[in-house]
C-alpha cells in the first residue's frame, strides 16, 4: 500500500466529538456535516456496514448462510468503536436497547444504530405471502397489512425493512416469485407503492414507521432458466418497460432505500453496475436515498468473475454505486485503505455516509434513538384486530379456478374426508420468509373446517402422504376415508421449503407421492374439492385437474384454516384472481400473458397446424390465465361500447361493458381492462392490463363497468429507448381474464 498523508477526517478530531451525534440538533444538515467532518475513515466505513444481529431467533439465522457474525459482546464492541452502523434480523427489544445505548452513550460520536429486518409478510402476525395477497388485486389491503406488520416490528426497535420485493416474475420455476406481485407491471407497480406507503406511513419519524426497501434492483426475477442467482440477459427496453416501473412506483411513494440484486444484467453484476445505480437510479430518477448490498452481494463479485479479490470487490461495489455493505464486512475492512490509496474518492464516501445519516435523522433516531422500543406495544402481537385483518387478507387471496356442478359452497352437514399432506398441523401454513412468527399460532385447515361444520365429528382427516414422500399405508387409508364421505377435500401442493429463495424447481407440478394420492382418491368417484397450496404458478396434471372444484390457496398465514372455511362453506364468495399465469407445462416457462406475437402466430386451436409459433403438443396458452378466478355467481360480459372509437391526442376515451350476474348468489367480480397496439414502431404485447375495478352484483343484477383511457395508457419504450405514444388503431377488451372478454376498437388521433 502506498504511503499517504493523513486525510482531513483523521485530522479533524476534537474533544467535543462525543457530543456530536446526540440530540435533535445532530440530525440537522449542519449537525450531519459536523459529524462527517469529525469522522475517521474507519468510522465512515462503519456507518456503511450492516451485519446480521448476533442475537437473533433461530429462523432468522437459518435464513441466510453463515449468519452469525460474532457474539453479542463482540458486536457491542464494534458499535463502541464506530465500526458498525446497523444490525439486522434481531427481535429482542432488550438487546436492541442495549446496543443503542452503546451506540449513543459509549461510542466516540454517539451516532444511533439502524435496526433492520426481513419483514416480508408479517412480523408476529403472519399475513398471506405477497404473491397470494397480489391475488386480491387490492392495493389498499396490501397497504393495511404492511402497516400492521410495521406496527408490530417497530415495537422491538426495528426501523428499516428489507421489503417489499417488487421484482416482476414470469418464470414459475423461480422460487422467489412468492415474495412479489406476479407477472404484471401495472399490478406490481400499484402494490409496490401501496406496500411502501404501508410500511412507512405518512411520517418516517413516527415510532411505528419502517423505512421500506424495494428490491432487488434490477431484473432479479428474469433469472435465466428460473435458476435463482443466475444472470438476466434482458434488453434495455425490457428493463425500462417491465422491470423498472415497480421500482419507480415505489420511489414515487417515498421509499428512500433500495437493495442491489444478486444477478448480473447483460453481463454486468448489479452490485458493480454504475449505469444502473448511478446513471439510471440517481441520474434519471433523482433517487435521494441509499443503496444497500444484498447479503454478501459485494463479496460475490469474486465468484461472478468481476473482482480479483475481496479488496477489489469492495472497490468495484462502492464505485458501482452501492452505499452500504451487508454481511460481508468488506467496506469496514478495505474502504479506508482504498481511499488512502486513491482508488475510492473520499468525497464519494462522505456522500454515502451523508445519505445514511439523513435517513437516520428522517427516522427520528437522532432526536430519540429509543423511539421504536415500546414493550407495551410489542406485547400486542396477534392482537384480535390484526388476526381479523389476516383472515380478511387470506380470504381475499383465495382463487377459485373451477367449480363444476356447483360443488362449492359446501353444506355444513355433509360428511367430509379431508385428505392430503397439509390437511392438518401448523406447519406449511405461514409460508417461506417467516423469521419472527410462531407457526403454532396458525389455524390449521382441519381446525378451520371443524369450527364451521354442524358436526365437527363428520370430518375425517387423513394425510395420505408427506409433501415429497410416501407414508406407509397412507394411500389406502385415504381411499377408505373418501369412500365413507359425501365429499372429499384434498389439500396438496408445495411445502414451505419448496418455494422461496434458492428453491428453484425443475418440475412445478405436484410431487410424485401427491400425484399418486390424488389419482387413488379420485378413482373413488366422490365429488372432490382440490385445494392447491403453493408459492408459485403450478402445473396441474389431468387427474387433479378433473376434480370438480379447484381452489388456489397459496400460503395464507395465521388464519389459513378460518379463511378457507369462510369460502368453502359460503360465508364469503371467492374473489381472488390469478396474478400469475398457470402454464399447461413447465416447458412453456417463462410464460406470461403479455408476451409479444410473432410473425407466424397460430391461426386456430386445431392440432397439427405447422410452420406456426406453437409446440408440437399444444398451443402456447395458459391452463389458467392471468386474471382468472371464479366466484359463486354466474358472470356474463356483454354490450361493449367504445363511444366514438376515436381518442384525441390530448383527450380521453371512455370504454364500457355490461357485467351481469345470472347466478343465485351475490357475486364480487374483478373487471379488467386490456389494450393491444395493433401496429407500432416496436412490436407490442398481445395484451396489456391497463386497469381493473371490482363490482358487487346481486343475483340477476347488471352494472355498467366503465374505464377512461388516455394517451399515457398507450405509451411504450420506442426505438430510441424513450417513452413515446404513436397514433393508430388499438384493440381493447373488458374482461374477466387475460384470454377472454368482450372487445372493440378505437383510434388514437394526433
Amino acid at each position: 500500500m502506498p504511503d499517504a498523508a493523513p486525510n482531513r477526517s483523521e485530522a479533524s478530531h476534537s474533544s467535543a466529538a462525543s457530543d456530536l451525534g446526540r440530540g435533535a440538533q445532530a440530525g440537522t444538515p449542519e449537525g450531519i456535516e459536523a459529524l462527517i467532518a469529525a469522522m475517521t475513515l474507519e468510522e465512515k466505513a462503519g456507518q456503511l456496514t450492516i451485519m446480521p444481529a448476533a442475537l437473533a431467533p433461530s429462523l432468522a439465522n437459518a435464513a441466510n448462510p453463515e449468519a452469525i457474525s460474532g457474539t453479542p459482546s463482540q458486536q457491542e464492541q464494534a458499535v463502541r468503536e464506530g465500526r458498525l452502523g446497523g444490525v439486522f434480523n434481531g427481535d429482542s427489544a432488550d438487546w436492541h436497547r442495549r446496543m443503542q445505548h452503546v451506540a449513543v452513550h459509549e461510542s466516540r460520536l454517539g451516532i444511533p444504530l439502524l435496526f433492520a429486518a426481513d419483514v416480508i409478510h408479517g412480523f408476529r402476525t403472519i399475513f398471506p405471502v405477497p404473491l397470494a395477497e397480489a391475488a386480491a388485486f387490492d392495493p389498499d389491503l396490501a397497504r393495511r397489512t404492511a402497516r400492521a406488520a410495521a406496527e408490530e416490528a417497530t415495537a422491538v426497535g426495528l426501523s428499516w425493512n428489507f421489503a417489499p420485493m417488487v421484482d416482476v416474475s414470469r418464470d414459475a420455476r423461480w422460487g422467489r416469485g412468492v415474495e412479489g406481485a406476479g407477472e404484471d407491471v401495472l399490478l406490481g407497480s400499484l402494490l409496490a407503492a401501496a406496500r411502501v406507503e404501508g410500511f412507512q406511513g405518512p411520517d418516517l419519524a413516527d415510532p411505528a414507521a419502517m423505512l421500506a426497501t424495494p428490491k432487488h434492483l434490477a431484473a432479479y426475477g428474469a433469472a435465466a432458466g428460473g435458476l435463482d442467482y443466475a444472470g438476466a440477459d434482458v434488453s434495455e427496453r425490457t428493463l425500462r418497460e417491465v422491470y423498472f416501473p415497480p421500482f419507480q412506483a415505489a420511489f414515487g411513494a417515498g421509499a428512500l432505500s433500495t437493495m442491489a440484486a444478486f444477478n448480473d444484467v447483460a453481463g454486468v453484476p448489479c452490485h458493480a453496475n454504475p449505469w444502473l445505480m448511478k446513471d439510471v437510479l440517481r441520474g434519471e430518477w433523482n433517487f435521494g436515498g441509499f443503496v444497500v448490498s444484498d447479503y454478501t452481494g459485494d463479496f460475490e463479485l469474486i465468484a461472478h468473475g468481476l473482482a480479483e479479490d475481496e479488496r477489489d470487490a469492495a472497490r468495484l461495489a462502492f464505485n458501482g454505486g452501492v452505499d452500504m455493505s451487508m454481511s460481508s464486512a468488506l467496506y469496514g475492512r478495505f474502504l479506508p485503505d482504498l481511499v488512502r490509496g486513491g482508488q475510492v474518492d473520499e468525497a464519494a464516501v462522505d456522500e454515502s455516509v451523508r445519505r445514511v445519516l439523513r435517513l437516520k435523522a428522517a427516522l427520528g433516531l437522532f432526536a430519540d434513538p429509543f423511539n421504536r422500543l415500546d414493550p407495551a406495544r410489542a406485547e400486542k402481537g396477534h392482537a384480535p384486530t390484526r388476526r381479523d385483518l389476516a383472515r380478511e387478507a387470506a380470504r381475499k387471496s383465495l382463487v377459485l379456478l373451477k367449480n363444476e356442478g356447483g360443488v362449492l359452497p359446501l353444506a355444513r352437514d355433509v360428511k367430509i374426508a379431508l385428505i392430503g399432506p397439509f390437511a392438518t398441523g401448523h406447519d406449511h401454513l405461514n409460508g417461506p420468509w417467516v423469521l419472527f412468527g410462531d407457526p403454532q399460532q396458525a389455524t390449521s385447515v382441519e381446525d378451520g373446517l371443524r369450527a364451521a361444520m354442524a358436526d365437527p365429528q363428520a370430518l375425517t382427516v387423513v394425510a395420505g402422504c408427506a409433501a415429497e414422500a410416501e407414508v406407509p399405508g397412507g394411500v389406502e387409508e385415504a381411499v377408505a376415508a373418501a369412500r365413507a364421505a359425501d365429499v372429499v377435500v384434498m389439500v396438496v401442493g408445495e411445502g414451505e421449503r419448496m418455494s422461496g429463495e434458492a428453491q428453484s424447481r425443475l418440475d412445478i407440478g405436484l410431487p410424485e407421492p401427491q400425484r399418486a394420492l390424488v389419482e387413488a382418491v379420485r378413482a373413488v368417484g366422490k365429488p372432490t374439492v382440490l385445494i392447491l397450496k403453493c408459492g408459485r404458478a403450478m402445473t396441474v396434471d389431468p387427474v387433479a385437474e378433473a376434480s370438480e372444484a379447484l381452489l388456489v390457496a397459496w400460503f395464507l398465514g395465521v388464519e389459513t384454516g378460518a379463511a378457507l372455511a369462510d369460502v368453502l362453506f359460503g360465508d364469503h364468495a371467492p374473489s381472488g384472481r390469478l396474478p400469475v399465469s398457470f402454464p399447461r407445462h413447465v416447458g412453456q416457462s417463462p410464460f406470461h400473458y403479455d408476451r409479444r406475437s410473432t410473425g407466424r402466430p397460430p391461426l386456430s386451436l386445431q392440432h397439427g397446424e405447422e410452420f406456426k409459433a406453437r409446440y408440437r403438443e399444444q398451443l402456447n396458452l395458459a391452463a389458467w390465465p392471468f386474471g382468472h378466478g371464479l366466484t359463486y355467481g354466474e358472470i356474463v360480459y356483454s354490450d361493449f361500447d367504445a363511444g366514438t372509437g376515436r381518442m384525441a391526442w390530448d383527450g380521453s376515451l371512455e370504454v364500457a361493458a355490461t357485467v351481469t350476474n345470472r347466478g343465485a348468489r351475490t357475486a364480487d367480480e374483478l373487471v379488467q381492462l386490456y389494450v393491444h397496439d395493433r401496429a407500432a414502431s416496436v412490436t407490442r404485447p398481445i395484451r396489456q392490463l391497463k386497469g381493473f375495478k371490482r363490482v358487487t352484483l346481486a343475483p340477476g343484477a347488471s352494472e355498467r363497468a366503465a374505464f377512461t383511457l388516455t394517451r399515457e395508457d398507450l405509451t411504450f419504450v420506442g426505438p430510441n429507448l424513450t417513452w413515446i405514444a404513436e397514433p393508430g388503431r388499438f384493440t381493447v377488451w373488458i374482461a374477466p381474464s387475460a384470454e377472454t372478454g368482450v372487445e372493440g376498437e378505437f383510434e388514437l388521433v394526433r
